[in-house]
C-alpha cells in the first residue's frame, strides 16, 4: 500500500472526522448545518473543477482542429507530387470535413486582379475549400475567367449586373450605397440550387476581395454549428468592431457607427451552417435596406444573438482586416504617349 502523504493524510482525516461527527449528530436528532456547509463546499470546488475540464477540453478540440488543418495541407502537397498513391487517401480524409463555400463578388477596376491573386494565394492554403466568385457584369470577363482557371482552385463562376441607380458614382463615398448584394444573392441561389442538405456538410462565408484573411480564421469557421462570429480589423471607424462576450455567449456589441444595427458586425466577422441557408431559402441580402443593415437584414431571419458562436479565442483575436486597396493612379499615361513611347494595352494588368 502506497505511503499516504502529508496533505493527503490530513484530507483523510478531516473526512473522517466530518463523517462521524455527522454521524453523532445524526444519532442525537439535530440538524448538522456544519455538515451541510462542507458538503456546499465540496460541491462547489467540484463544480469548478468541471468547468476547467471543459475549457481544456474545448482548448484540445480547438487544438486538434488546427492539427487536422495542417494535416490536410501536407496531404495536398502529397497529392501533387505523388497523384496517384495520394488519392484514395484525401478522398477519405476529406470526405470527413465540413466544405467552406466561400462567396465573393468583384467588379472590373484596375486593381481588380491583383486582389483576386491575393486572396486566391491565401485560399490555396485551405483545405475542402469551394470559391463562388460572382461579378458585377453583364457576362462573364475573360480576365476573371482565365484567372479562375489557372489559380488551382476548386470554384464557381457567375455574374448579375447591378442596375445603375443601385451603382455607386466615380466621386461617391463607399458607404453611399449597398454593394455586392445581387452578387452575394446570386451566390446563395447557386448553393440552393445546387447542394442539399442530405450529401453536403459546410459552412456559408461572405468573404470581399480586398480584405486580408489569416488561415487560422477558416480553422475557426469550419465547424460553425448554426452562425459563428469573431472581431473584423480596421472597420466602423475604429481599430476593431467586436461582439462582446460574456460567460461563452454573445450579449452585445463594440462598435460605435450605426448602433440602431441588430447586428452590428462587418460582412467578414461571421459565418453559417451550410443547412441554415438551404433550409431558409428566404434568407438573403436586399438592395433596399437601410445603410449598413445588410448583415442584419440576413441573420436576423436565421438566428438570434444568444446562438451566435463566438470564435476566435471568444472574440479576443483578430482574424480578418477590412483592407482596402489604394485604387491605381495612371495619371502619366498621356504623358508618356507625347514622349513617342507607348504601353502594350493587350498586356493583362
Amino acid at each position: 500500500m502506497a505511503i499516504l502523504g502529508i496533505r493527503q493524510r490530513r484530507r483523510l482525516t478531516i473526512v473522517l472526522a466530518v463523517t462521524f461527527a455527522a454521524y453523532l449528530l445524526f444519532r442525537s436528532g439535530r440538524q448538522c448545518h456544519e455538515y451541510d456547509t462542507v458538503l456546499d463546499v465540496d460541491t462547489a470546488e467540484a463544480v469548478k473543477h468541471i468547468s476547467d475540464i471543459k475549457l481544456q477540453l474545448t482548448k484540445r478540440e480547438k487544438d486538434l482542429g488546427i492539427r487536422e488543418a495542417k494535416l490536410l495541407r501536407i496531404e495536398k502537397q502529397l497529392r501533387r507530387t505523388y497523384p496517384g498513391e495520394a488519392k484514395s487517401v484525401m478522398r477519405e480524409i476529406e470526405a470527413d470535413i465540413p466544405t467552406i463555400y466561400m462567396i465573393t463578388p468583384t467588379h472590373t477596376r484596375m486593381v481588380q486582379k491583383a486582389e483576386l491573386t491575393r486572396i486566391s494565394n491565401t485560399l490555396l492554403h485551405v483545405p475542402r475549400l469551394h470559391w463562388i466568385v460572382i461579378e458585377d457584369s453583364e457576362s462573364r470577363t475573360p480576365l476573371v475567367k482565365n484567372f479562375l482557371a489557372h489559380s488551382g482552385l476548386s470554384y464557381t463562376h457567375l455574374n448579375v449586373l447591378t442596375p445603375k441607380m443601385y451603382k455607386l458614382g466615380e466621386k461617391d463615398p463607399n458607404w453611399l450605397k449597398p454593394r455586392g448584394v445581387l452578387q452575394r444573392n446570386l451566390g446563395l441561389k447557386w448553393l440552393r440550387d445546387s447542394l442539399n442538405t442530405e450529401t453536403h456538410r459546410g459552412v456559408v462565408y461572405f468573404a470581399d476581395d480586398d480584405n486580408t484573411y489569416d488561415l487560422r480564421l477558416f480553422d475557426e469557421m469550419r465547424y460553425t454549428k448554426k452562425v459563428s462570429v469573431w472581431p473584423v480589423g480596421l472597420v466602423g471607424g475604429l481599430r476593431y468592431e467586436s461582439p462582446q462576450v460574456t460567460n461563452g455567449k454573445v450579449t452585445g456589441w463594440l462598435a460605435y457607427w450605426n448602433q440602431e444595427r441588430p447586428f452590428q458586425m462587418d460582412m467578414a466577422g461571421f459565418a453559417i451552417n451550410l443547412k441554415l441557408i438551404l433550409e431558409n431559402p428566404n434568407a438573403k441580402f436586399d438592395l433596399k435596406a437601410k445603410r449598413g443593415h445588410q448583415e442584419s437584414v440576413l441573420l436576423k431571419s436565421l438566428v438570434e444573438m444568444d446562438e451566435l458562436e463566438p470564435k476566435a479565442d471568444n472574440c479576443s483575436k483578430i482574424l480578418v482586416w477590412h483592407t482596402r486597396t489604394e485604387p491605381a493612379k495612371l495619371k502619366y499615361e498621356e504623358a508618356l504617349k507625347r514622349t513617342g513611347k507607348q504601353l502594350n494595352y493587350d498586356i493583362e494588368v
